[in-house]
């Protein structure tokens, strides 16, 4: 594995360990507030703190530009077009994905919808297809392994599809046009620009809906600081600017593996903070997972030119 695969590995295995453990925020948040009114609020937090570092980034990235005579950098700095359109396609994407995400978890279990939504894994090997961008024997071994390992770990019982599943499933086609519409604008604008954009962009649509459904008191917002902070600063404002940083020359398929991994640190964050039990079943699930990231990893297939 190359420093450039590795360093995107990390940044999207952090990804992954981040939105896990925030399922435990997310739970928390909705004992206080609704779901449009965590989103809104979280959405909102995770532009407004990426302002400061669009700013600081901006600065510095001049300087540089300056000194290496405008080559690189003004390569992904200067593209305000691409950064507008895609600001506004990825935030219309998270809040489409995560809208449908909240209100089909009220009608259907977790481990369904952390099945269901973990799904884009297939879906966006299958949207490659359809971009001229197929993914090869190996990564479509990595998927099955992978899909395995998540029924392991998420389902229990049988499976049929309910309203709520239904919600969920559209929900993951959401997210895997979500990792496709990041990895189309990656490679032209700055990622800390794009990421403040789409939750600027998203949280305003979720304030549209929290005003028409909702009746958010700001007393009821204040008793769920420490879950909306931690789902708007955590998961939105460093997840998922390092999602979009780490897309950066990977295969979206094989970014698509790797963030899957949230299912598994999910049901881990549940055991270590909740104090709930692993079976053997889900323990082998677990492994399945993190043997398909490994095989998806080994000599990563490079991007036709």
């Amino acid at each position: 594995m190359s420093a450039k695969h590795s360093k995107n590995f990390i940044l999207l295995f952090i990804t992954a360990i981040i939105w896990g453990v925030a399922f435990v925020a997310q739970s928390a948040g909705m004992d206080y507030v609704g779901p449009y009114t965590f989103n809104a609020v979280r959405c909102l937090l995770g532009g407004i703190v990426l302002i400061p570092c669009v700013i600081f980034l901006n600065c510095s990235g001049k300087k540089n530009v300056e000194k290496s005579g405008g080559t690189e950098e003004k390569k992904v700095l200067d593209r305000p077009g691409d950064l507008l359109i895609g600001g506004l396609l990825c935030g219309f994407m998270m809040f489409v994905s995560t809208t449908l995400q909240q209100v089909g978890i009220a009608y259907t279990t977790v481990a369904k919808a952390g099945f269901i939504t973990a799904l884009y894994i297939i879906i966006v090997p299958i949207l490659g297809i359809f971009l001229k961008r197929k993914a090869g024997m190996k990564i479509w071994i990595s998927v099955a392994i992978a899909l395995i390992g998540l029924y392991l770990l998420c389902m229990k019982g049988s499976f049929s599809l309910s309203k709520g599943d239904f919600l969920i499933l559209t929900c993951s086609i959401c997210f895997a046009i979500h990792i496709m519409v990041v990895d189309h604008f990656t490679e032209k604008v700055s990622g800390t620009k794009l990421s403040c954009i789409q939750f600027l962009f998203a949280g305003v649509l979720s304030s549209v809906l929290m005003f028409a459904f909702e009746e958010p008191h700001w007393a009821d917002i204040f008793a769920a600081w420490l879950p909306i902070c931690y789902a708007g600063i955590l998961s939105c404002g460093v997840a998922y600017t390092f999602q979009i940083i780490g897309q950066r020359g990977t295969d979206p398929t094989i970014a698509s593996l790797i963030l899957s991994l949230e299912s598994v640190v999910s049901v881990l964050a549940g055991w270590i903070i909740l104090g709930q039990t692993l079976t053997g079943r889900e323990i082998l699930g677990c492994v399945l997972m993190f043997g398909a990231i490994i095989l998806a990893q080994i000599n990563p297939k490079k991007k036709s030119q």
